[in-house]
């Protein structure tokens, strides 16, 4: 299946695409392009349009699009440890937001890869393992009850 956003991912963008990969289709095709071309690329290529506000499931001022992507798709509902995950992401990405500690890292890390990385594809090749790692870790608190 096809996606589409905007092009040049940070923190919630990458999160999505992990988000999608890892829980809603296992064989994604992504696509990156300018903010303007985001629905007419949707709607040539048959793709799903995500992270655009005003999109099917865009993100509103008070939520992230991982967010959004998890209440669209029903993902997580009964994951404490991608509920945390999602906590943090929204610390790292939505600025003034009551934010767990691990969410300053978040945001360090990725905004270091937005550096490093100018090829989107390439970005998200990188950035995901950081995502999958996050969770991983926030299973191993959730199994030690630690919330």
């Amino acid at each position: 299946m096809k996606w589409v956003t905007r092009e040049r991912p940070r923190i919630d963008r990458v999160a999505c695409a992990w988000l999608i990969r890892r829980f809603i289709d296992p064989e994604p095709e992504f696509l990156f392009v300018p903010n303007d071309q985001v629905m007419s690329v949707a709607e040539r290529e048959n793709a799903t349009v995500f992270h655009v506000r005003g999109g099917p499931v865009g993100r509103t001022p008070d939520d992230t699009g991982f967010e959004a992507l998890m209440r669209h798709f029903h993902v997580g509902e009964d994951d404490p440890a991608l509920q945390r995950l999602a906590r943090i992401i929204h610390g790292a990405d939505v600025f003034g937001a009551e934010s767990p500690p691990e969410s300053a890292g978040l945001r360090a890390v990725m905004m270091g890869y937005v550096d490093v990385y100018s090829d989107d594809h390439e970005l998200l090749s990188a950035a995901v393992t950081v995502y999958e790692s996050l969770y991983q870790w926030c299973r191993r608190q959730q199994a030690r009850g630690n919330t």
